[in-house]
C-alpha cells in the first residue's frame, strides 16, 4: 500500500480540500459580518425605499434648508407681530368720579386706551343733572396737546 503523501497528486488534493475548508470557514465569517452590516443599514436607512445612501444624505440636507428657511421666515413674523403687539391699544385706565361736589354721585369718567409707548386717548364724560358732555383728547408719550384734568392723569396712570 502506497503512502498518501508519495503520490504527488495525493498532496494537491489534500491541499485544495483544506484551502476549500479555509476558504469556506472565511465566507462564513463574512457572510456573519455582512448580515452585521445589513441590520445596520437597514436601521439607518428604515422605509425610506431609497436603496442609495448618497440620495438620503441629499435629502435630508434638502429637508435641514428647508426648515431653515422656514424659521428665518418665522423669526421675521414674530419680530413684525412684536412690533405690531406695542403699538396696539390694549390698555384701559378707568377712572369715576363726581364732577360737582354739590349734586349726585360718581357719575363723571375719565377713560384712557394706551398702548406700551403711551400713545392713545383719554375720554372723559362728564355728568350733570341735565346733560353729559363727553370730550376726548389724543395722547402722545403720556402727554396730551389739551390740558389733562387730574382724573386723566389717574386714567392715564392705571392703564399703564
Amino acid at each position: 500500500m502506497e503512502d498518501w503523501t508519495s503520490n504527488p497528486m495525493n498532496a494537491v488534493t489534500v491541499g485544495i480540500a483544506l484551502f476549500a475548508i479555509v476558504l469556506f470557514i472565511w465566507i462564513a465569517v463574512l457572510g456573519g459580518r455582512l448580515k452585521k452590516l445589513r441590520k445596520q443599514y437597514t436601521a439607518v436607512m428604515g422605509n425610506t425605499g431609497v436603496t442609495n445612501m448618497e440620495d438620503v444624505i441629499v435629502e435630508l440636507k434638502q429637508g435641514l434648508a428647508d426648515q431653515q428657511q422656514a424659521n428665518t421666515e418665522l423669526k421675521a413674523q414674530l419680530i413684525e407681530m412684536q412690533s405690531t403687539v406695542t403699538k396696539q391699544k390694549g390698555k384701559v385706565g378707568v377712572i369715576r368720579y363726581n364732577a360737582f361736589a354739590e349734586q349726585g354721585s360718581n357719575l363723571s369718567f375719565s377713560i384712557a386706551i394706551i398702548n406700551d409707548e403711551k400713545d392713545g386717548a383719554v375720554f372723559s364724560g362728564i355728568h350733570s343733572r341735565e346733560n353729559t358732555y363727553v370730550y376726548a383728547k389724543p395722547l402722545e408719550k403720556g402727554q396730551s396737546v389739551y390740558p389733562l384734568t387730574p382724573e386723566e392723569h389717574k386714567a392715564i396712570l392705571e392703564a399703564k
